[in-house]
Order: C-alpha cells, then structure tokens, then sequence
C-alpha cells in the first residue's frame, strides 16, 4: 500500500485564501505526519497532476499528495463552503484526511 511522502500546496500570495489554505495544509500534515511543500504558481506542476478545467487549464490553490509509489493524487482543489457560503475549515481538513486514507487503502 502506498504511503504519504508529503503534502504539496500549490498556492499564490496573492489569492484571498493563501493564508487559509497555508494554515489547512499545515494542519492536514500535521494530522497525517506529513511534511509540506510549498510551490507557488507552479501550473505546469498543476496541468500533470492537479485538477483541470475543461480546456486543460490549472488553477490554485489545490493540495497534493505525492506517495512513496511515485504516484500523485489531489487531496483538495476547491474549498468546501459552510451554510453561510463561507470556506469550511472542518470540512476542509476532514475532506483531506478522508481522501489521505483512501488512497493509502488503495494499490
């Protein structure tokens, strides 16, 4: 079974949530005893392994995990949103682990 290597936030300073997504990966890793890397603006990163919309294009923030099988999967790419329409940290991080495990079950 393939095993969390780290975390990978692709992110921009710029975004609105750059710092709320810093702060869920930190703590996503911290739950799963992963490290995180931080890559910033790295579409090409994004185009090979995150998710894309229909034209192929990237955008960020998304979290990746990269395994020790040399695979790479998206952990998170949009923020879930609480009732008032305002991101859900909770949710955020419980979608992350959740994913982390499944794909650990998974060979």
């Amino acid at each position: 079974m393939p095993r969390i290597k780290k975390l990978v936030l692709v992110t921009a300073t710029h975004h609105p949530y750059h710092s709320l997504w810093t702060k869920i990966a930190e703590e996503a890793a911290r739950r799963l005893g992963a490290q995180v890397e931080v890559k910033y603006e790295d579409y090409v990163y994004l185009i090979e392994h995150g998710d894309t919309d229909e034209y192929g294009m990237a955008w960020v923030p998304q979290l990746l995990a990269e395994f020790d099988d040399g695979s790479i999967r998206v952990l998170l790419s949009q923020l879930p949103l609480n009732e008032a329409l305002q991101p859900d940290y909770e949710k955020a991080l419980e979608t992350i682990v959740k994913r982390a495990k499944e794909y650990e079950g998974s060979a």
